[in-house]
């Protein structure tokens, strides 16, 4: 009692002392003084993650003490990105290897090919449905914010090369042919995830239609690779805190926070409806399923504060599969449903790319109907999948989706001024989203809590 009492009092004064130092300035105080409070504000957070002993606490402080550094220090801030960029270097080497592993592991391990198709039938129903609710969601959101009235059209920046931002061909039969493979070296070297998935269901299935002695020697080597996986995990997210706070501080440096000013109504806006969606939609779909919430909740919260700083799904996903496996998501559940929303459950970008399209619109005077903004929905739900390994893939699709509709190009380089704000909590959502349905299909197949969990991952979430 006595150390959560002392825990408490330490996220207060550090609260207190951070909103002082915020408001100083407002009141025309001393810069120096309240540069000073919320330093202080900062040594107490990290006093209270070194009792924690956990990295998550750790994460949060890096985060804070980030934004700090990029606003007191933009230009020093700005030349940190380096040490963000290794540790999502880092994370990439682990990704692919993970996948593949896993997935082998999972379908040859049990060898109940009929369970695979009957858990992918299950997740892509799962998929669709909260997914088209995202849009719904983000449709009504910007309809009645109407963030994109009465802002003035600049012109488009002659620094920004259109051709980099062309839209990829939406036609089904060209994605239907992008998740296959051609080359499995292709597919990892340029981070196709579902590329690999899909290599890797093919290869399990092959390996489970051998004999077992014939087997059993791949069958070894994918299961103590997936076990190294999970280790190498375990050491590259000792490095978060340092990722995750050069991360924030390249943020804060580059933008600077007065970019809330201009579009702090679509800001509002978008994290207001994804507020929503998780109250409306992924609230009930976890009560629906009889998840354990408050377990839920704690397990995901680090993967969901990587995701968050760093804005990339990639970041979080090897400690998201280990901590849903530690929530008691059978393995290979873990590796098929958490892999396989990277391209159709992405609910976050989803919602995101729907008020988007249509504040596009209301910047540009367009008036769409009930009808015009339906189709638009229907259109989003085929572009929006499929293009999480793209570089800047939502503003891929809203050039796509604009070009479709006839809506001009140049209120989508406004959007470039706060994509990377709006990136951290759609990016939060799509990994909060994929872990609930892992959750979720486990429920659904009964299996929920049936497997002994594996040592190196206790060993990874507890740290």
């Amino acid at each position: 009692m006595r150390t959560q009492s002392l825990e408490r009092i330490l996220l207060a004064a550090a609260a207190l002392l951070l909103a002082a130092g915020i408001a100083v300035p407002a009141f025309h105080g001393s810069l120096i003084a309240a540069r000073l409070l919320r330093c202080i504000a900062i040594g107490l957070l990290a006093v209270f993650a070194a009792r924690r002993r956990t990295l998550t606490p750790w994460i949060f402080v890096a985060m804070v003490a980030g934004a700090e550094l990029g606003f007191d220090a933009p230009h020093f801030a700005v030349s940190l990105r380096v040490f963000s960029d290794i540790f999502l270097r880092l994370i990439k080497t682990i990704v692919a290897p993970l996948i593949f592993a896993t997935l082998v592991t999972g379908i040859a391990g049990h060898g109940d090919i009929k369970g695979v198709g009957r858990i992918g039938i299950k997740s892509l129903i799962y998929f669709e449905v909260v997914t088209t609710l995202a849009l719904v969601v983000g449709l009504i959101a910007i309809n009645l914010s109407q963030a994109g009235r009465g802002l003035t059209l600049p012109p488009p920046p002659a620094a920004i090369e259109t051709t980099q931002l062309a839209p990829p061909a939406t036609h089904w039969q060209e994605f239907l042919l992008h998740v296959f493979p051609e080359n499995i070296a292709k597919s990892v070297a340029e981070g196709q995830i579902l590329q690999v998935a899909v290599f890797a269901v093919f290869f399990g299935i092959a390996l489970a239609g051998l004999s077992p002695s014939r087997r059993a020697p791949v069958l070894h080597l994918c299961e103590g690779l997936s076990e190294v996986m999970f280790r190498f995990t375990n050491i590259v997210m000792y490095f978060a805190p340092i990722g995750v706070g050069a991360a924030m501080a390249y943020t804060v440096g580059h933008m600077g926070l007065g970019v809330l000013v201009n579009l702090g109504k679509l800001l509002l806006t978008l994290y207001g409806a994804l507020v929503a969606f998780g109250l409306v939609v992924l609230l009930p779909a976890a009560l629906l399923f009889r998840v354990p919430v408050r377990r839920f909740l704690s397990a995901v919260a680090e993967p969901a504060t990587i995701a968050f700083a760093t804005s990339t799904s990639e970041a979080a996903l090897p400690r998201a599969m280990e901590c849903m496996e530690a929530l008691g998501v059978p393995r290979r559940i873990v590796s098929f449903v958490i892999p396989a929303g990277y391209s159709f459950n992405l609910d976050g970008s989803a919602l995101y790319l729907s008020a988007a399209s249509i504040f596009v619109a209301q910047v540009a005077g367009i008036h769409l109907s009930l009808g015009q903004q339906i189709m638009m929905l229907a259109t989003l739900m085929l572009t929006s999948k499929g293009v999480a390994g793209v570089p800047r893939a939502v503003l891929v699709v809203l050039f796509a989706t604009a070009s479709t509709f006839g809506l001009p190009s140049e209120p989508i380089f406004v959007l470039l001024g706060i994509d990377a704000l709006a990136d951290m909590a759609r990016t939060t959502v799509n990994v909060v989203g994929n872990c609930l349905a892992s959750v979720v299909v486990a429920k659904w197949e009964g299996e929920f809590g049936s497997e002994p969990i594996s040592e190196q991952v206790l060993e990874g979430v507890s740290d």
